[in-house]
């Protein structure tokens, strides 16, 4: 096989594009895991029941209640939100290890009640949300069509996620330099010494949970409109462990190393689709999921704090 024909499925914009949706919704989803996890110490497990919320929340509003698109929104999201606020009060005053179990089995029950309720489709899922962005959708291809670039159909989705997930970066950035970012760090490194200083641990800890379930909601939204079908497997607990694979791969308490770490993330784990291997779909499947546990031993191996992570953080953690 020569280079040229070794090289041509690489080619494809349709298919970088369709990856750099993934991996944009990924990062935006980790950003949540990464101030639970990076700045706040506090291990969250249950992100994907998170996203699971606000996306079902959104897509019955819209199938079952009637609401507009835009309008579903803002109330889903004050779902997710809700649900983290409850796990949290019932369960951040548990051990680390404990509260973490506690959040997996939430977004597990959470899972579950959409796999099983009426109300959410099932096993059948969810359609017909996605109106309102499809129209939007339409209209932004309609406007890039002079272009050259009418012909890509996720090339609106990639922008909207692509600029939620710079917003979200420079947001969050400039929050962690402020006071409230300061007293997350110091829960992280020392919960007791923040508390002695008069630190409310507990509602710090809360509202950093709330935060990462505004990001799941979001994240769930695109995931959605991306799959077009609302389906309990695309809320499976893989989702948030390979945004913890990404939180390794890009670093701790790095919001820019989650951009990348995502980026690196899927373009080893899609790319890897298109090389010419004898196997079957299951054998490549297994395969890539190999391909990037070595990556991730790699990092581990050579680069522990992650590509923007820094050494002072990890023994801090210590």
């Amino acid at each position: 096989m020569s280079l040229s024909q070794l090289l041509l499925p690489f080619l494809h914009a349709d298919f970088w594009i369709g990856v750099a949706v993934i991996a944009g919704i990924y990062g935006i989803f980790t950003l949540g895991l990464q101030i639970n996890v990076g700045f706040t110490g506090i291990i969250n497990f249950g992100q994907a029941g998170f996203m699971a919320i606000g996306a079902y929340a959104m897509g019955v509003l819209v199938v079952d209640a009637g609401w507009p698109f835009w309008a579903s929104l803002p109330v889903a999201t004050f779902a997710a939100v809700a649900g983290a606020l409850l796990i949290g009060l019932v369960s951040l005053r548990l051990r680390a290890d404990y509260f973490a179990i506690a959040t997996i089995a939430a977004a597990e029950i959470v899972r579950e009640v959409c796999q099983n309720a009426e109300f959410t489709g099932g096993n059948q899922g969810l359609l017909g949300y996605d109106a309102g962005w499809t129209a939007l959708s339409s209209w932004i291809l309609a406007q890039l069509r002079p272009f050259g670039l009418g012909g890509y159909a996720q090339l609106p989705l990639l922008a909207a996620v692509w600029a939620t997930f710079g917003l979200a970066i420079l947001l969050l950035g400039r929050l962690q330099v402020t006071p409230w970012g300061r007293v997350l760090r110091a829960i992280r490194e020392d919960e007791d010494a923040a508390r002695a200083l008069g630190k409310n641990v507990l509602h710090y800890k809360l509202q950093s949970l709330a935060i990462a379930a505004v990001l799941a909601a979001i994240a769930g939204y695109y995931v959605a409109l991306n799959v077009t079908l609302l389906y309990p497997p695309e809320f499976e607990p893989t989702f948030t462990f390979l945004g913890y694979a990404i939180l390794v791969m890009g670093g701790f308490a790095s919001y820019l190393g989650v951009a990348v770490g995502s980026l690196v993330l899927w373009t080893v784990l899609e790319g890897t689709r298109l090389l010419p291997f004898p196997l079957n779909a299951e054998q490549l499947a297994a395969l890539r999921f190999i391909i990037v546990g070595l990556v991730l031993i790699l990092f581990t191996a050579l680069r522990p704090q992650g590509i923007f992570g820094r050494r002072e953080e990890m023994k801090l953690r210590r």
